[in-house]
């Protein structure tokens, strides 16, 4: 029996039928609302991070980092403590799950897919795209874009019947207190351990009561952050670049590594001890995404130096190699 509590509004699972039947479970209409939710998926918000912490501005990449790492962490605590069954899972409605949040498990399986309040979609997109404008606050775009995306990402999790809408408003809501919380925190507080250790204490509680995969790989990648970090200001110190390209080289190289890495860890480990659900299937799940945000944020850095020097070098040739005119 799967265990988990269902509550709602009887219009949240009206407005979830009506949405589903005007727009249908196939076509463009539905292919576009459900690829939406990819604004507040791991894949892109990766890719932003990385983009600004490798390339752009490294202390701009952790601040917006941090924050999110916070809110996959809070979130996830939050919804082990509710135990609010996806919308899917009420057979009253014809509601449809039309997107699984992990593709590689049965849509029945609570511990893979999560629970249901609130929407780490939402809170996601709030707590990136909400950093980013607050980080810049003079960029009036990314005010449009913090306000635009979570609300694109809010509707499409509501569509492809993955959450209520009030598992929605209050992700929105969960997101906006870390970016305004956090960097508070963080002003306030001078002490890095110390600052860490506050955070800390309002996440390992979760070790306590939570079962769901999710919370043990954000738990783990907060950790690799909070070791990495003090790392590569000690050791490794790299120089971000202004170079687009570069910037783009090197965030897909990040992400490469943090993808193979993260499959190369799960190699020693049978299939079905990772799908366990035990307490040692979650604390290798841990361990893992600690290590693979250690070696992303604190090691994978250090070949930029060498990359550099060959970049210069080659583009220096080629310089040289050019005609005059």
């Amino acid at each position: 029996m799967t265990e988990g509590v269902v509550f709602f509004f009887d219009w949240e699972m009206r407005l979830m039928e009506w949405l589903q039947e005007t727009i249908g479970s196939s076509g463009f209409g539905c292919w576009l609302l459900s690829n939406l939710s990819a604004f507040g998926e791991e894949i892109l918000l990766i890719g932003i991070m990385g983009f600004l912490y490798w390339g752009l501005n490294k202390e701009f990449g952790k601040y917006v980092g941090l924050n999110v790492l916070i809110a996959n962490v809070w979130n996830p605590m939050i919804k082990n403590l509710v135990l609010r069954l996806r919308p899917y899972f009420v057979k009253e409605y014809n509601v449809k799950l039309l997107r699984l949040i992990d593709s590689n498990a049965d849509a029945m399986d609570v511990a893979a897919q999560g629970y249901s309040f609130p929407s780490g979609h939402s809170s996601n997109a709030v707590t990136a795209y909400g950093s980013l404008a607050a980080h810049e606050k003079k960029r009036k775009v990314l005010w449009v874009l913090a306000f635009v995306l979570p609300l694109l990402v809010g509707i499409s999790r509501v569509f492809v019947g993955a959450h209520y809408p009030t598992d929605v408003i209050c992700g929105w809501a969960l997101g906006a207190l870390i970016v305004i919380l956090i960097p508070w925190l963080r002003r306030t507080i001078k002490n890095r351990w110390l600052f860490y250790g506050i955070l800390l204490l309002t996440s390992v509680p979760g070790f306590f009561f939570c079962t769901s995969n999710d919370y043990f790989s954000s738990f783990g990648m907060l950790l690799g952050f909070m070791l990495a970090e003090p790392f590569e200001e000690k050791y490794v110190r790299f120089e971000n670049t202004n170079n687009l390209f570069r910037c783009i080289l090197r965030t897909v190289g990040g992400g490469l590594i943090y993808f193979g890495l993260n499959t190369v860890l799960k190699l020693p480990f049978p299939k079905e001890l990772l799908d366990a659900g035990t307490f040692v299937s979650h604390l290798i799940r841990m361990l893992r995404y600690a290590a693979v945000i250690f070696a992303v944020i604190g090691v994978y850095p250090m070949l930029f130096k060498a990359t550099d020097k060959l970049w210069n070098r080659i583009f220096r040739k080629k310089t040289q190699e050019e005609p005059q005119a």
